[in-house]
Order: structure tokens, then C-alpha cells, then sequence
């Protein structure tokens, strides 16, 4: 993977999960992020915490609010993160790595109308995962 620690990305989602030092260890195993940057707070959580995955950045830190999280309707809960992937090898492999860590399937790497190889994955605390090979702006249409 290349290293783009000093490259800026354009925009960066936060999470706060219940266990943050554990959903850390899991997005580096399961997803394939780098964790730059850990701030812990004086309870063992994280007060902030930064993670890369190529051109992707995300925060996470420590649930102090009891966040309720989605529920699925249907076979997904609607909305979450979309991270663009090089391959579909690459789809396939972060499907298989996360699933080995204990994430659950929404939907199995697919072609789409569109042209987007893609995945969708719920982490081991319900957010919504999806892995693709498309790049907005560039819909191939194979």
C-alpha cells in the first residue's frame, strides 16, 4: 500500500465506537487502516484517534454518549462509508479478511449496472462498510 501519511484527504468521517481501542486493533486487521494518530483519555478509551486506508482518512473515538446505532431495514441500514479500492481483488480480499475478523455480510462482492465492483460489510459495532472498485466520476458501465 502506498504511504500517504502526508498526503491530505479530502474528507474525513467520525466514528464513536463503544470500545474504540478494540475497533482500532479490528479496522487495522479487518479493513486494512493505519493508525497515525491515538490520543487515550483518562478512562482507557480514546479521546481521538486518526486512521488511513490508502487516500482515506477516518476518526474514531470513545462512545461517552451512548450513540444509538442503525438499525437494518431490509439488508442494509441505509447509509455509511464507501472507500474506493484499486481492484476487484482487492474487493474480494478485504470481503474475506473482514468477515475472518467477525464482520457480517450485507452483500457479497458483486458487478453492478454501473460499472462498480463493490462489497458491504457491517463492522462488529453495525457501522456500514462498502468496498468498491468504482471511482466517482468515472462510471465505466462494464
Amino acid at each position: 500500500m502506498t504511504n500517504t501519511a502526508n498526503r491530505p484527504a479530502a474528507l474525513h468521517s467520525y466514528f464513536a465506537y463503544r470500545d474504540a481501542p478494540a475497533a482500532l486493533r479490528w479496522l487495522e486487521r479487518a479493513f486494512g487502516f493505519e493508525t497515525t494518530l491515538e490520543f487515550s483519555d483518562d478512562n482507557g478509551g480514546i479521546m481521538h484517534s486518526e486512521l488511513r486506508r490508502g487516500d482515506a482518512a477516518i476518526m474514531v473515538f470513545s462512545d461517552d454518549g451512548d450513540y444509538d446505532r442503525p438499525a437494518l431495514r431490509g439488508e442494509t441500514v441505509g447509509h455509511g462509508t464507501y472507500l474506493s479500492v484499486g481492484t476487484a481483488g482487492e474487493v474480494d480480499e478485504v470481503y474475506a479478511t473482514a468477515l475472518d475478523a467477525g464482520a457480517t455480510s450485507v452483500w457479497a462482492p458483486a458487478n453492478t449496472e454501473w460499472g462498480n465492483y463493490r462489497c458491504r460489510i457491517l463492522d462488529l459495532e453495525g457501522f456500514e462498510w462498502t468496498f468498491g472498485t468504482l471511482r466517482p466520476g468515472e462510471i465505466s458501465g462494464e
